[in-house]
């Protein structure tokens, strides 16, 4: 069984802090770590969205859940390819706003092998 994944000890604007004292603007979570979700890496905006490739490193850290933040008022996309690559993957994944996001996600930490990107802004 993988490392359990990291638990978000807070969410602010411009700011998800995950146990162990980390602190970044959007995070990756995965399966034993996290580390800051740099939208540079894989050239993700608001529009088209969340790319497969934002969540690879996910699958390759274990992640057989993934939850799918579209930031705390909404404005990140997340296209319907996304969602259905992950799904012929096996891959149960969720979409919602920031704030029900980290929820869902600190709930499953500790049951299952899950991984999250967590977008703190709009």
């Amino acid at each position: 069984m993988p490392a359990p994944s990291p638990r978000i000890d807070a969410l602010r604007w411009g700011s998800v802090e995950v146990e162990g004292g980390l602190r970044f603007k959007d995070a990756k979570l995965f399966p034993g770590g996290a580390r800051e979700w740099d939208w540079n890496e894989t050239g993700t905006r608001h529009s088209p969205g969340i790319q497969l490739a934002d969540v690879q490193e996910l699958l390759d850290r274990g992640a057989h859940v993934i939850i799918l933040s579209r930031g705390q008022l909404g404005q990140l996309k997340v296209p319907p390819e996304t969602c259905r690559a992950l799904e012929d993957l096996g891959v149960e994944v969720t979409v919602l706003k920031t704030k029900p996001a980290v929820e869902l996600y600190n709930q499953l930490a500790s049951q299952a092998a899950v991984g999250a990107l967590i977008h703190s802004t709009c």
